[in-house]
């Protein structure tokens, strides 16, 4: 904190003299590391049209990457409008002030503040390569309706991972995205895979559904204090319509999702109004713990392809599952489990009920779906288990699984000690 303390200092230093439009060709070099350089210095300002602030962004970008600098994103009332499609080149920061200063709707003045105004649907709006950082920005899409579903514009992700090379050593810090589809797509490949990844303290809610996906990132993907919910549009002044909202669970994405990962770290996670809490995909393994997903249809997907490593330990954290897309409280499940594997579920609370700015059932199926023709193990201590429907709260159609709950508490506050397939 002490050296991003530092970097705003300095950043500050150099806007106070602001440059003219033409004078970012003679920017000066520094030797400090920790100098940071106004994008404004190079020609982005916010009366420019979105094309001529991309070619002047990516020129500032493309100076940074030979020298390691930083690029401060200065806060100027309204955002800067930028055209899609830049590049965050290697070694390259981008620095903003965290969060939007004053509040106001679209027509009476947009905050003040380090933000992006992206209307054209071209490209992902920045893609990153390795040893880079997006650190106090904020990302708008003004033309995204938000009393009705219909109009909802599908952009490319706000944020995207390279294709074109291995990508390392990424940090996406105090992010917040108004209107977003897609916010970030790390979805890499195995020949071009991603590592050392991070994200924290990000906040949106997007239209798809989708707000961090990773693929193919083997060296401990971290994902950290996040936070999805449709309130976020009212530092805009605007809220989404109840139609706006249940569409989004319609489209039947997960807010977050993993795939082709070792030992991924996930910790404070939230998500508000989405069909889908958390995806577990069948190649990964690793932590989920203090998290609240909030008007889901399924809070947990926990797959597995092996019996050696698809271990997933979860704790200390609440679902509220009563959402449905179709109406139909039997595929409503706080948790579900498939394919191979353990999962590990401890002081996790589940429970449902109405919220009036959501369709949804009242109610879920159960308190854990698991379906597999594989071998498996699920284990839950201390975990309370309300306002489900069936008769046990573990539904199981999986002959060769390994099932036990100790000290659990079902839907009429009775202890619930409970085991399948146990000898």
């Amino acid at each position: 904190m002490k050296k991003f303390a530092i970097l705003l200092l300095a950043a500050a230093a150099l806007t106070a003299a602001s440059c003219s439009p033409s004078s970012h060709k003679t920017v000066a070099v520094s030797a400090d590391p920790l100098s940071c350089y106004s994008i404004r210095s190079f020609g982005v300002l916010p009366e420019n049209s979105p094309e001529l602030n991309r070619k002047r962004l990516q020129e500032a970008i493309d100076w940074a990457s030979d020298r390691g600098a930083a690029l401060y994103v200065e806060p100027v009332k309204g955002g800067y409008p930028v055209r899609s499609g830049i590049v965050l080149k290697k070694n390259v920061s981008l620095v903003g002030v965290h969060g939007p200063t004053g509040r106001g709707t679209v027509c009476e003045g947009a905050p003040t503040g380090s933000l992006f105004v992206i209307t054209d649907k071209n490209a992902p709006f920045i893609t990153v390569e390795s040893a880079t950082q997006i650190r106090g920005c904020q990302f708008y899409y003004p033309l995204q309706p938000n009393s009705s579903p219909e109009g909802i514009e599908a952009y490319p992700p706000t944020i995207s991972v390279s294709r074109e090379s291995k990508v390392n050593g990424v940090t996406l810090s105090c992010l917040s995205f108004y209107g977003e589809y897609f916010a970030m797509d790390f979805r890499a490949s195995r020949e071009f895979a991603c590592e050392q990844i991070l994200f924290e303290h990000c906040y949106g809610y997007p239209l798809s559904g989708e707000f961090i996906a990773v693929d193919y990132c083997y060296d401990i993907p971290r994902m950290l204090h996040c936070h999805v919910n449709p309130a976020n549009m009212r530092e805009f002044g605007r809220t989404f319509d109840k139609s706006v909202i249940d569409h989004v669970v319609a489209r039947r994405n997960y807010t977050f999702w993993i795939d082709h990962t070792d030992n991924a770290q996930c910790m404070d996670l939230f998500t508000f109004g989405n069909y889908g809490g958390l995806y577990l995909g069948p190649a990964t393994y690793g932590q989920l713990t203090n998290f609240n997903f909030d008007c889901v249809t399924n809070g947990i997907f926990k797959g597995g392809d092996s019996q050696f490593n698809r271990v997933w330990e979860v704790a200390q954290g609440s679902i509220i599952a009563n959402a449905s897309p179709a109406g139909d409280i039997s595929e409503i499940h706080p948790i579900s489990v498939s394919g191979k594997g353990h999962l590990s579920l401890v002081n996790v609370d589940c429970f449902s009920g109405d919220n009036p700015v959501i369709t949804n059932q009242r109610c879920s199926e159960d308190f854990i779906r698991i379906e597999s023709d594989e071998f498996l193990v699920v284990t839950g201590v201390n975990c309370r288990m309300r306002n489900y429907r069936s008769d046990c709260p573990v539904s199981v159609d999986a002959p060769k699984a390994r099932i036990s709950f100790l000290n659990c508490t079902d839907k009429d506050g009775n202890i619930f000690n409970w085991s399948y397939g146990v000898h």
